[in-house]
């Protein structure tokens, strides 16, 4: 498996590739991961990769960054004879093995999540549809992401949603409850891509009907500064709270206290969008609806109506009217989330991807 992210940095493309890997070990695939560190001194990817039995390998940062390139290919045609099968999922990681499969023959499958191809830059747009093109087998993670492709490539691909692991049941107590009613949840990195720019700008609408709601946002504050400055042109910073970057055992508190996840995610000038939306099913898995963007990969993983609602991630209205009837109805909603939730653990998802491995 050849991944442009993995754990322990936070990341869709990384979680589906830590899950994927996991259970096909599960399944006695003799699994090794190309990957590469996404921290500068790597200590906290190499005590990772000591807890986990199939094989980590990654490449160190260095600079410039195309000597990265030359030591991933080099890894890669060094691994690729003694297996058999080359998932590849990400960017980078199909460009490459797109690229070595022209050297040699073996079994090649694409995971793709929706911003590798969505670029807007022609150049990028058509290098993703070539090496494509390579491989035998195209998995998307979502109709939405399919919907992307060239009518040549869709009659090759198959959807297969994304899952979530059951390392996110790790419990842990919660030192300060969470303030608000109610109270309304983003887990992911601060950016304007994941959307919590646009739920900060709905707060003063929110507020007219739900006079003590508060956001709050888990993950790293890359675009912090940024949006807590907006919050206090708008006059709703004391509805906003920015938690930063938590360890999985710490965010399932976060996920039991909280009442709605929101996920209003946006795609930005490059192509970069939402492919799926892992966290909205964690929040699912305890109860909790959701509210996401139309227009992007949440449109499969929310049911809408049933696990929460769909809107246009700049519609104020449609946001307090989503959160009224999910109030209104809430064990409606909770009970619908866990079911749905339950129908994409990584047990049920590894069985479609054993058939798909059945070249």
């Amino acid at each position: 498996m050849v991944t442009t992210e993995f754990p322990p940095q936070p990341g869709g493309i990384g979680n589906h590739a830590y899950n994927l890997a996991n259970q096909l070990q599960f399944q006695n695939y003799l699994v090794t991961v190309l990957t590469d560190n996404r921290s500068n001194k790597g200590i906290e990817e190499f005590e990772f990769d000591l807890k986990n039995t199939f094989l980590i390998k990654r490449i160190k940062i260095r600079s410039p960054r195309f000597l990265m390139y030359f030591k991933r290919l080099r890894l890669l045609f060094s691994e690729i004879n003694s297996n058999d099968i080359i998932i590849a999922s990400g960017k980078f990681s199909l460009w490459m093995v797109a690229f070595a499969s022209l050297f040699y023959k073996k079994k090649y499958l694409a995971v793709i999540h929706g911003s590798e191809v969505n670029f807007q830059q022609k150049t990028l747009h058509y290098l993703v549809e070539k090496s494509l093109q390579q491989f035998d087998k195209i998995i998307a993670v979502s109709n939405f992401t399919k919907s992307l492709l060239s009518e040549k490539l869709k009659k090759r691909t198959q959807v297969i949603p994304n899952g979530f692991g059951q390392d996110i049941l790790i419990k842990k107590a919660l030192s300060n409850p969470l303030k608000g009613n109610p109270k309304l949840l983003t887990v992911g990195n601060v950016t304007t891509r994941k959307g919590q720019l646009n739920v900060i700008k709905m707060l003063p609408k929110v507020l007219k009907t739900f006079p003590d709601v508060h956001y709050h946002c888990i993950g790293l504050p890359s675009q912090k500064e940024e949006f807590l400055e907006k919050a206090k042109q708008l006059g709703v910073e004391n509805q906003l709270t920015f938690h930063g970057r938590v360890s999985d055992g710490e965010l399932v508190p976060f996920l039991q206290n909280s009442d709605i996840f929101v996920m209003l995610s946006d795609t930005n000038k490059e192509g970069d969008i939402e492919g799926f939306g892992i966290a909205i099913l964690e929040a699912n898995y305890f109860g909790k609806p959701a509210i996401g963007s139309l227009n992007c990969g949440i449109e499969d993983a929310i049911v809408n109506g049933k696990t929460g609602y769909l809107i246009h991630n700049r519609d104020s209205e449609a946001m307090v009217k989503a959160i009224v009837e999910i109030l209104d109805n809430y064990s409606h909603f909770s009970e619908h989330s866990k079911q749905w939730a339950a129908q994409h653990q990584w047990e049920k998802i590894i069985e479609k991807y054993l058939k798909t491995l059945e070249f």
